[in-house]
């Protein structure tokens, strides 16, 4: 499992033994969303990056399923179009491949992208921010990926992706109590000394409890340059968590 792509389009990648592909973006593949722009940017710019990436993964051109992400612990089926054809998907946070076969992607920018596997055939990806990952988007998609097991035998593996760290997500001391309550691994501080809360050691806490095997890729986008982050510079753009299966691997 490498912790660095050799695409500069993507800060990680894995491929797993059933042919998926699991990776997330670098400010070198440019911005995924088509309503953060930064200045100067335009729509048809996102939709070049859009192709440029698929072009490289080996995905076909405009099939990758977008969410309308709202912060909610909504889980979405992938359904038969792309975002050439349609947007979005629809209003979610999270969205699952029934079979595995579709490529599934959400836009983050300091909120943590979450990519799911399974050894059963179906691939999920979600979008946990604070409200989401408090409301319960990870313990749905996983009981929606559970769902899919018909035999009640396999694996789910997760992988944790780049999100802002426990030493830069300052916030209030009183929203720290109020998570710390529900989820204690959230509690941190920052390098400066005031609350934080650590999404991550949360996000890995949640999915191990639900019995899903973890692996976290610890790289902070407030921290590391070749990340979007919105903390650090707001509305520059968002960079992507993909989960896919290249032509070659059917």
């Amino acid at each position: 499992m490498s912790q660095i792509s050799s695409s500069k389009s993507l800060i990680y990648q894995h491929k797993t033994q059933t042919g998926h592909n699991v990776g997330f973006t670098s400010v070198h593949a440019g911005n995924m969303s088509l309503t953060v722009l930064d200045d100067g940017q335009t729509v048809q710019d996102t939709a070049s990056n859009r192709r440029m990436l698929e072009d490289e993964l080996g995905i076909e051109t405009g099939t990758t399923r977008f969410l309308t992400q709202t912060h909610s612990a909504n889980v979405l089926e992938a359904g038969n179009c792309g975002w050439a054809e349609q947007t979005t998907i629809g209003e979610g946070d999270a969205v699952v491949s029934p079979d595995g076969t579709d490529p599934i992607a959400i836009l983050v920018a300091d909120c943590l992208p979450v990519a799911f596997t399974t050894d059963y055939g179906p691939t999920a990806i979600a979008h946990a921010g604070r409200v989401g990952l408090l409301a319960g988007i990870l313990e749905n998609t996983v009981q929606r990926l559970k769902a899919l097991d018909a035999d009640k035998t396999g694996t789910i593996k997760a992988t944790i992706g780049p999100g802002i760290c426990g030493q830069c997500y300052e916030v209030p001391a009183d929203m720290r109590e109020q998570a710390a309550q529900r989820h204690p691994k959230i509690y941190a501080e920052t390098t400066w000394g005031t609350p934080a809360l650590d999404l991550p050691a949360a996000a890995e806490a949640i999915l191990t409890q639900t019995g899903v095997r973890v692996h976290r890729v610890d790289t902070c986008t407030r921290k590391e340059p070749t990340l979007y982050s919105h903390r650090r510079q707001p509305g520059s753009g968002r960079i992507a968590g993909i989960v896919w299966k290249s032509a070659d691997s059917y």
